[in-house]
């Protein structure tokens, strides 16, 4: 959990997260709970709309304490793997510390190497040198890198009585010309309304226009929200304003936080989750959405589908959960050999923070269907 803020009977969340499912979540690319010494690995994923050109990498990420270590030793929140077709590298990202992003690499999709820092907040940025970085995405998009972030400031936004106080949370997207960075803000404004608590942006094109698909936070509204945007062509901002896709209580599966009996922050606050939205196409051509919030079993992982194969929908959800245990926050990704799989993170006795996992995928029928653990070829 991270660091919380108690004023005159409320919290000031400047630095929290969605929520967690772990009381010993380190949040750091670079965290291990242990490495193994292995040859350099690295790998990456084309976004789904879109392929990276043939060449090499043109960046080069700033260094910090550079190891290798086995993903199972890694301790991560919303990891994200983009797999760069130029440099045929994976890309590993998540929720990081202050003021930064960093990443790991690979090229089997089990040895990773960094940390290496591909953003480093400054004062110019609207969040501030230090501020929060939660849950970023990589996509290729229009010949260029793009990061998806969620920042947050010091700044709040609102004071909710007997509740909390609500920073700035936004999203913010980050370019740049390589997928090791440096990555700059490709706007100086964030994307989402300046009076919302917003968070895991991820990126959708449909017909040739850009949408962002993102999280209206519940710590806000109660009832968390999935939302749609419009982005420019060139993604320096948005069009008109967001539409709400869905609520979280509209999901079978959604349960309201005290009724499951969870603490948020070490208080009872209600309300129901969305978080970490992710889009895809089946093998029929199906729309469908990853996402993830609260059931019986903590923090977990569904899948809803649009009616009309438009992002713009109308959502119907699937009653069965994709991943029950608690565990969440997944994105698919082709692998260089064309599998299609997954990544999330997770908790357990065994791993007590956020641990992330890779998991096989068919996507060959109407509906996404789990296939297993992914293993490294040998």
């Amino acid at each position: 959990m991270r660091k919380i803020f108690l004023t005159l009977g409320m919290v000031t969340l400047l630095a929290a997260c969605h929520t967690v499912s772990s009381s010993s979540d380190t949040s750091s690319v670079g965290s291990t709970s242990g490495s193994e010494a292995a040859p350099a690995g690295q790998n990456a994923m084309p976004p789904q709309n879109a392929m990276p050109p043939q060449g090499g990498m043109r960046g080069r990420m700033r260094e910090a304490r550079i190891d290798t270590a086995l993903l199972d030793n890694l301790t991560i929140s919303d990891p994200f793997i983009f797999a760069d077709q130029a440099s045929r590298t994976y890309y590993l990202i998540g929720t990081g510390g202050s003021g930064r992003i960093q990443a790991r690499k690979s090229r089997d999709l089990e040895h990773w190497v960094g940390p290496f820092t591909i953003f480093q907040a400054d004062s110019t940025l609207w969040a501030g040198p230090r501020c929060q970085v939660w849950a970023p995405e990589m996509h290729y998009y229009g010949g260029r890198y793009y990061l998806f972030a969620t920042l947050t400031s010091n700044e709040i936004i609102e004071k909710i009585p007997g509740r909390y106080d609500i920073p700035r949370r936004a999203m913010q997207l980050l370019v740049a010309d390589s997928p090791e960075g440096p990555f700059v803000p490709a706007s100086p404004e964030q994307y989402t309304p300046h009076d919302w608590a917003t968070l895991d942006g991820t990126l959708w094109v449909e017909d040739g226009v850009p949408y962002m698909v993102f999280c209206h936070e519940w710590l806000q509204i109660v009832d968390g929200t999935m939302e749609l945007v419009r982005l420019k062509q060139d993604l320096t901002g948005t069009e008109g304003r967001p539409v709400t896709l869905f609520k979280a209580s509209s999901s079978p599966w959604s349960r309201e936080m005290l009724s499951i009996h969870e603490k948020t922050y070490g208080l009872d606050l209600p309300g129901n989750v969305t978080d970490g939205p992710f889009l895809f196409r089946t093998g029929t051509g199906r729309l469908g959405m990853l996402w993830s919030g609260w059931s019986d079993n903590r923090y977990c992982l569904g899948v809803s589908y649009s009616e009309t194969g438009k992002v713009a929908g109308p959502w119907v959800h699937q009653a069965e959960l994709i991943y029950k245990d608690n565990g969440g926050h997944a994105m698919l990704f082709n692998s260089f050999e064309g599998e299609t799989l997954m990544v999330l993170h997770y908790s357990d006795a065994q791993h007590r923070g956020r641990t992330p996992m890779i998991m096989r995928v068919d996507l060959s029928g109407d509906r996404l269907q789990l296939k297993g653990r992914y293993a490294a070829p040998k």
